[in-house]
């Protein structure tokens, strides 16, 4: 494996390179050949991922209170973020799998990549500090909560249409997962919602959830147009 590449993707080099192997080690390929995984290393990045960027939103958005930054580092350390950036850095191509995993999918599956994302920071802090772990954290993830803070305290698509459809009583509000196509790793939904049995409006996502509030997005905009 080229971990001379992935070291300069992350712009950090291991002084023990068996931490970094460690970090990359799928239980699946930890069992097949008797070795550790990168599981309890995943344990430790996780923590170390919080706190980092906990520390990050406190001293750079002081404005938000204790809710709001609960709320901004939830949508921000989370397996979509994280395997965001295991495949900007390639992370797949270096990944120890077992052969069976390996067969399924494993290099592309999001939970595989974002733990493995976990592990190398346990893996940097154990070998070089908190310095190249705060800098490899905030360098990734510093747009995204830049982002997440525009948006936290903005009511979704779904809590404005609910609270719009029961303004004059209450209402039966459902959603359902009318289609979904694609690989286990790259699916994408269709979902639908209804209010007392009639369709308002379907959408599309990668997830059941997004594909829920792509819906509720519609149906508010079906609603204003025909008001």
């Amino acid at each position: 494996m080229e971990l001379e590449r992935l070291q300069q993707e992350i712009g950090y080099n291991f002084k023990d390179i068996n931490l970094l192997k460690k970090a990359l080690t799928h239980t699946s390929y930890a069992y097949e050949k008797k070795i550790e995984s990168n599981e309890k290393l995943e344990f430790l990045g996780d923590s170390i991922l919080e706190f980092v960027s906990s520390k990050y939103i406190y001293e750079n958005y002081t404005s938000l209170k204790e809710g709001e930054m609960t709320k901004v580092r939830a949508t921000v350390v989370c397996e979509k973020s994280l395997y965001k950036v295991a495949k900007m850095h390639n992370f797949s191509d270096f990944l120890y799998l077992g052969k069976s995993e390996k067969m399924s999918g494993g290099k592309t599956r999001p939970a595989i990549l974002a733990d493995s994302v976990e592990a190398v920071i346990a893996a940097m802090f154990l070998d070089g500090g908190l310095n190249p772990v705060i800098d490899f954290i905030i360098d990734n993830l510093k747009d995204d909560i830049e982002i997440a803070t525009k948006n936290v305290g903005v009511k979704d698509y779904k809590t404005v249409l609910q609270e719009k459809l029961q303004e004059h009583g209450e209402v039966v509000i459902k959603y359902n997962i009318i289609n979904e196509k694609g690989p286990d790793h790259d699916k994408v939904f269709q979902s639908e919602v209804t209010c007392n049995d009639k369709v308002l409006a379907t959408g599309i996502g990668k997830s059941k959830k997004e594909a829920q509030m792509q819906a509720a997005k519609k149906a508010l905009e079906n609603l204003k147009n025909n008001s």
